[in-house]
C-alpha cells in the first residue's frame, strides 16, 4: 500500500510540474532550467561524496543536458549579440568544469558551477522583477530562438 501511495504522489506531482510548465511563460522555463540545473549540481555533489557512481553519473549528466540543450540551445545571437556569445562562452566553461568534476571526483568543481549558476539565475530574476508590468518583454541577448 506504501508503495501505491508513492506512486500515486509522484504521478500527481508530475501532472503538477507538466501543468506548470504549459502554462509558463518563457522567463518562467528559463527560470525552471536553472532550477532543475541547480538542483542536479546538488544532487551530484552529494553523490560524489557518498561515492554513489552511477547516480553521480546520472545528476551530471542531466545537469549538462540542461545548460547544452536548454539555456545555450536558447540562446539568440543575432538579438543577443556580445552578451549572448558571452553567456555562451560561460555556458561551455560550466559544461567543461562539469566534465572535470565528473572525471576527477572534485566537487570544488561543483560548487564553482552551481555559484556560477545561482548568480545568473539571481539577474534573470531580477530582469523578471523589473518588467512585470510588460509581459512582452523578453530580453534581446536571452531571447528562445523560434
Amino acid at each position: 500500500m506504501a508503495g501505491y501511495n508513492r506512486n500515486a504522489i509522484k504521478a500527481y506531482a508530475n501532472v503538477d510540474f507538466q501543468t506548470g510548465i504549459n502554462s509558463a511563460s518563457p522567463h518562467q522555463l528559463i527560470t525552471l532550467l536553472f532550477d532543475g540545473i541547480l538542483v542536479a549540481i546538488t544532487k551530484a555533489k552529494q553523490h560524489m561524496l557518498n561515492q554513489e557512481i552511477l547516480e553521480k553519473n546520472e545528476a551530471i549528466s542531466k545537469a549538462t543536458l540542461l545548460i547544452d540543450s536548454g539555456l545555450r540551445a536558447g540562446l539568440n545571437f543575432q538579438q543577443g549579440g556580445e552578451l549572448a556569445k558571452n553567456l555562451d562562452d560561460l555556458y561551455s566553461y560550466m559544461l567543461n568544469r562539469l566534465m572535470l568534476a565528473h572525471l576527477n571526483n572534485q566537487p570544488e568543481l561543483l560548487d564553482e558551477v552551481h555559484n556560477l549558476l545561482a548568480d545568473i539565475k539571481s539577474a534573470w530574476l531580477a530582469i523578471d522583477m523589473k518588467t512585470q508590468s510588460d509581459t512582452d518583454f523578453v530580453p534581446q541577448s536571452l531571447a528562445i530562438s523560434t
